[in-house]
């Protein structure tokens, strides 16, 4: 004979926990009176009195007294239902927060950011995403490879990546979202500050400095493939900074440097940003996350992304802030760089 499944310590499978018994009780204790309780609960009279008995010989108590003028609360009864529509609230309140879950209202969410988040897209969707579900808690991860970025995620520590499109992965879902332009930031002055788009065969002969983070290799070997084809005496020097700073030693005319779109949205001294113009002057970002991941909040997440992301093609119009993205500059990673100087025989 199979063993009954065992209820937690204390408490008894009698009607004295059946759910449905408590909440008629804290109805009559409002009504005081059977045929009230009855009609609220849409039950016949006898129902409610019937119930009341059967928990009451459960507990061992009296709970209402029966008068001729109706029904008194006892004792031991005011203390039942006050602890009883207490616990009923906290109940109430636990699946209230369930339900918030389980619809991606609540919860936490982490993100990895290949881009910063500076303008455009990526900004707008978590703009929006933060002001319709304010009770999620959202992490943050930036400044990380997109290999490691990925690891992360097998390892549930990190739910979703916004990366640049090359980045494949076996078990991910990667959902295509927005594109961006490519920029070459100039000093002031420059000889090529009066065009309004450089090619990349303009830029021969250019002194580039570029941040030592690791980017998408993909990506990285396909800039690296345009200027070793079109500026074969170009210098790339590698320097540990940020991307801000980077762009303040190009107004003090420390070099050139590839970036994208994001850059343009914030101001720098001395610093003109002008469009890459040619094969491969633009470039695609997607949102990756594990198939398996049943997070409520990335599900919320993800179709907010993808809505945006449709709407945005369907209203594409040519404006002077178009492709506007996340503030991101290109990282050449060290590998690739040492590639291109041997091909090159550049210093570096």
């Amino acid at each position: 004979m199979p063993r009954k499944k065992a209820l937690p310590k204390g408490i008894a499978e009698t009607v004295a926990v059946n759910p449905i018994s408590i909440g008629w009780a804290l109805v009559i204790a409002d009504r005081l009176s059977f045929r009230a309780a009855a009609k609220e609960l849409g039950v016949r009279h006898a129902s409610v009195s019937r119930r009341l008995r059967e928990l009451e010989d459960s507990l061992g108590t009296t709970l209402f007294e029966r008068t001729r003028h109706g029904l008194k609360i006892t004792h031991a009864g005011a203390t039942f239902i006050q602890q009883a529509r207490e616990a009923f609230q906290q109940l109430q309140q636990a699946s209230r927060i369930a339900a918030k879950a389980g619809r991606g209202e609540t919860g936490r969410l982490s993100i990895g950011l290949q881009p910063s988040v500076g303008a455009g897209f990526l900004r707008e969707l978590l703009r929006a995403y933060s002001e319709k579900y304010s009770d999620v808690t959202v992490e943050f991860v930036e400044g990380v490879p997109p290999a490691e970025l990925v690891a992360r995620m097998q390892d549930r520590k990190l739910d979703v990546a916004f990366v640049h499109e090359s980045a494949r992965a076996p078990d991910y879902d990667i959902v295509s979202l927005w594109q961006e332009r490519l920029f070459v930031a100039l000093p002031a002055g420059h000889r090529l500050e009066d065009r309004t788009a450089v090619g990349w065969p303009a830029l021969r002969n250019e002194h580039f400095i570029i941040s030592r983070a690791n980017c998408d290799p993909e990506l990285c070997e396909r800039v690296i493939r345009h200027l070793s084809q079109h500026t074969p005496g170009s210098i790339f020097e590698k320097l540990n900074v940020s991307c801000d700073t980077l762009m303040h030693l190009v107004g003090i005319r420390r070099g050139l440097s590839i970036t994208s779109e994001a850059a343009v949205s914030t101001s720098y001294p001395d610093v003109i940003f002008r469009p890459i113009s040619g094969e491969d002057a633009m470039i695609r970002f997607s949102a990756v996350s594990l198939r398996s991941n049943g997070n409520p909040a990335l599900r919320r997440l993800l179709s907010l992304a993808k809505a945006r992301a449709k709407r945005e093609r369907t209203n594409a119009t040519p404006t002077p802030n178009a492709h506007r993205s996340g503030k991101w500059s290109f990282t050449l990673s060290l590998a690739l760089l040492g590639a291109l100087s041997r091909r090159l025989g550049l210093s570096t």
